[in-house]
């Protein structure tokens, strides 16, 4: 079966450091563009971060801040979420590329008290 499984979400105080993983299982990440998005209540999706073409994009809200990394062997991605702020809550979701369509895993959920 060809998913993404996303955890390390949780509840956070402002400040504080989140490191949210997705793996990937029935194909690998190799060669694909692999990318972090989140969706706060009551706004559209919105991308965080990418890895493409060896390259990797950040959104400004979180540039300096958050960090995509992966892991091929492991066939998993990271993104280490660093220097968090109440508006960075949203369910996150990790996105790639399969047979031309877009692949989704379930989300996890990110919350920054403050």
């Amino acid at each position: 079966q060809v998913q993404l499984v996303e955890s390390g979400g949780g509840l956070v105080q402002a400040g504080g450091s989140l490191r949210l993983s997705c793996a990937a299982s029935g194909i690998t990440f190799s060669g694909r563009p692999v990318a972090w998005y989140r969706q706060a209540p009551g706004k559209q999706r919105e991308l965080v971060a990418e890895s493409r073409n060896g390259y990797k994009n950040y959104a400004g809200s979180v540039t300096g801040r958050f960090t995509f990394s992966g892991d091929n062997t492991k066939n998993t991605v990271n993104l280490q979420m660093n220097s968090l702020k109440p508006e960075d809550t949203a369910v996150y979701y990790c996105n790639t590329i399969f047979g031309s369509k877009d692949l989704w895993g379930q989300g996890t959920q990110v919350t920054v008290s403050s």
